[in-house]
Order: structure tokens, then C-alpha cells, then sequence
């Protein structure tokens, strides 16, 4: 089992607070694998609203007693003082990401991203960039650095956004098909970037030819799909570069390649800068 969260002000005490529009107050992730088990029930609900993001796997949630199987591509929401009842089983791989979120305005700003109020199981799709806000929340309300809650209320919002954006473009023609399988690769991507990727055996692995493969997953990204992994890889080179003394060579290894100086010289190609001199850049600037 892994669980990862994040507290406002490191309080685990639900609150409701009107004193802004929006407030993300925690958020956190489970990931069941090992365990059997992990039920939450909390009858009389809580203060404030939550949001569960069901990234893998699925799980079962009670409404009015009712039991509900929610699968990867969804979400829940649970409003205040609503009956908080679900379950997750090892045997299901439930990967699911919440958040718990307050404020004076809620109510519409939900509907401002055509997010339904009478429902509880909304349908988001499935994509990185929600367990990428998910985490990206989780940092901010652990670290607390300058700016952090007026940050977790856009990255809130940019979740709304996608889930309007979702079901806006959820049609169901063939195209869906191709918007699914090019999801699926960029999450593949995102997971294996710093591994030998094979195009043409992921290609094979997923039943398309590698031609089908390329026209399509370019079209729907503007790269191809070592442009996209080369980018995945150099952005989170920069990060260890901002956020850590971890040397060059080091960082090499860590984003996929084995040789330094090639490291070195992608780096620069892509970035304008050699890994060392953006460092010193970066130290130069604080």
C-alpha cells in the first residue's frame, strides 16, 4: 500500500472557511496493492467537499446504501455533510487521488466548469495531467513555500477545467479510439521515460502498426513520440538541476541515459545551455 497527503497549516481537521472563493485545505493519494482491504465510512459526512479522481483500478462507493463500482476515467464528488462511504480492494489496483476543498463560492464555481451538483460519479477521462496536479497539490500543502495556496487554487482549477474539457469533447465516433490509445501512450511515456522505449515494440504490444502509430500520436501531440519522451526527460532534468545537488552525471542516469556527455550535449541542443552552465545561471540568479 502507498498513501501520500498534504494538510493546510498541518491540520487533519476538517473546516469550512468562507473567507475566499476557493480553498484547497488537503490532498493526498492511496495506492492499494499488497493490502486487501481499505474501507472509509463516515456517515454524517464532513464540513467540506471532496473530490476523489479514480486513476487506475476501481472502487466501490455507497450512495443512499447503494453500491456504485467506479472505474479508472472518473470521479466522485462528495459534497459537505454528505454520507462519505467507499471501498477499495487489493485485488481491484485502486490508484486514487482526493482532494478536500472549501470556500465562499464553490457552489458556483463548480458550475462555471459545468461540473453537476446532482450527481455524484462524473466522467473525467483518464490522463497524466490529473495525477500530475494531484501531486503537484500534495507538494505545495507539504513544503508551504511563498504563494502556495493561491497555486493549490489554480491547480483545483485546472482540474475543473479539464473535467469540462472532457466532457465537451467525449464523443463517440472512432476518434475516441485514437484519443484513448494516444492517452494511454503518453501515460505509458510519462511512467518509462528514463527507460529504452521501443516504438516499435510498444506499437506491436498494443495492436497497431508503428506508421499508425506515429501519424497519429504526432497529430494529437504536434511530436513524435521520441520528441515527446526527449521532452519528458530534458523537463525533468531541469528539475533536478533546480531542486537538487545531485551532479550531472548523476542526473544522466536518472533521466534515461547512460552517457553524460551525450546527456550533455542533448541538453544543450535542446535547452540553449549546457546542465552545468544552467546551473550556475540559476546560481547567479538567487
Amino acid at each position: 500500500m502507498y498513501i501520500n497527503s498534504g494538510y493546510l497549516n498541518n491540520s487533519r481537521l476538517p473546516f469550512k472557511d468562507k473567507s475566499k472563493p476557493l480553498i484547497v485545505g488537503s490532498c493526498g493519494t492511496y495506492r492499494l496493492r499488497t493490502r486487501d482491504r481499505l474501507p472509509t465510512w463516515r456517515p454524517r459526512g464532513r464540513l467540506d467537499y471532496q473530490l476523489l479522481y479514480v486513476a487506475s483500478g476501481k472502487t466501490i462507493f455507497y450512495f443512499n446504501g447503494e453500491p456504485q463500482e467506479v472505474a479508472a476515467g472518473h470521479m466522485v464528488l462528495i459534497q459537505p455533510r454528505q454520507e462519505q462511504h467507499y471501498e477499495y480492494f487489493g485485488k481491484d489496483k485502486p490508484e486514487v487521488y482526493w482532494v478536500h476543498f472549501t470556500g465562499s463560492d464553490v457552489k458556483n464555481i463548480l458550475r462555471h466548469y459545468d461540473i453537476p451538483l446532482d450527481r455524484n460519479v462524473i466522467y473525467s477521462g483518464s490522463s497524466a495531467t490529473y495525477a500530475y496536479l494531484f501531486k503537484e497539490m500534495i507538494n505545495e500543502l507539504q513544503t508551504c513555500r511563498t504563494g502556495y495556496q493561491e497555486l493549490l487554487e489554480m491547480y483545483l482549477r485546472q482540474i475543473f477545467l479539464l473535467i469540462q474539457r472532457s466532457w465537451e469533447e467525449r464523443k463517440p465516433t472512432v476518434n475516441s479510439y485514437i484519443q484513448e490509445e494516444m492517452e494511454y501512450a503518453r501515460r505509458y511515456f510519462h511512467e518509462h521515460y528514463n527507460e529504452d522505449i521501443s516504438i516499435e515494440e510498444y506499437a506491436q504490444s498494443r495492436g497497431m502498426s508503428v506508421s499508425w502509430f506515429l501519424r497519429n500520436f504526432k497529430q494529437i501531440t504536434m511530436k513524435s513520440p521520441m520528441q515527446y519522451v526527449l521532452n519528458i526527460r530534458m523537463n525533468n532534468a531541469v528539475s533536478l538541476l533546480e531542486t537538487t545537488d545531485y551532479n550531472v552525471t548523476e542526473i544522466s542516469a536518472i533521466v534515461g541515459y547512460d552517457n553524460p556527455l551525450y546527456f550533455s550535449r542533448i541538453f544543450k541542443k535542446t535547452k540553449g545551455v549546457s546542465p552545468s552552465d544552467y546551473r550556475k545561471i540559476l546560481a547567479n540568479r538567487q
